[in-house]
């Protein structure tokens, strides 16, 4: 779909039937989302740019760690990160190895189950996420809260978490 930014609205509705009534609706909908799509990428890309700059992070990393931060002893399967960071097996293979070679964070495997392989942080891994999430909550009071307000955040979130339980296809 490419940049949001450059996705020009529908044209718009020629007249006052039932049909051109039809059309208006569609495009104040895909204007919406359009608008949606803007400030979700606008604020996306200005979080993750502080991030990277701060902590010389290359794409991606970030997530992982706060990922595995917030997991239980904090490690999860690699196939589970991958989904749910929504990357490829073989993407996050490559981000898995980036990881570990920074030594932020290694490989376990699973004595229960030979096919599961743990990503887990590392103590360097542990303070580097825990700073980074330091540094995300400032930007979040910032670039989301101030605009927003806590009502409008809560409500946000609550819309995003319809959203996405209403349309996983894998029912997570």
């Amino acid at each position: 779909m490419g940049n949001p930014q450059d996705v020009a609205p529908p044209p718009p509705a020629d007249g006052g039937d039932e049909e051109g009534a039809g059309q208006s609706t569609d495009r104040d909908l895909l204007g919406g989302w359009m608008l949606v799509m803007q400030g979700f990428h606008a604020t996306q890309d200005a979080l993750v740019g502080e991030l990277t700059e701060r902590f010389n992070l290359g794409p991606g990393v970030a997530d992982i760690l706060l990922r595995l931060l917030a997991a239980s002893q904090h490690r999860m399967p690699m196939s589970r990160l991958a989904h749910e960071a929504g990357m490829s097996s073989g993407g996050f293979t490559k981000l898995a190895d980036r990881i570990s070679a920074a030594n932020l964070a290694r490989r376990v495997a699973c004595e229960a189950d030979r096919r599961v392989t743990y990503l887990e942080l590392t103590n360097q891994g542990q303070d580097t996420a825990q700073a980074i999430s330091q540094a995300l909550s400032r930007s979040l009071r910032v670039r989301v809260l101030t605009p927003l307000g806590r009502d409008g955040f809560d409500n946000l979130a609550d819309a995003m978490r319809a959203l996405r339980d209403a349309n996983n296809d894998l029912g997570n």
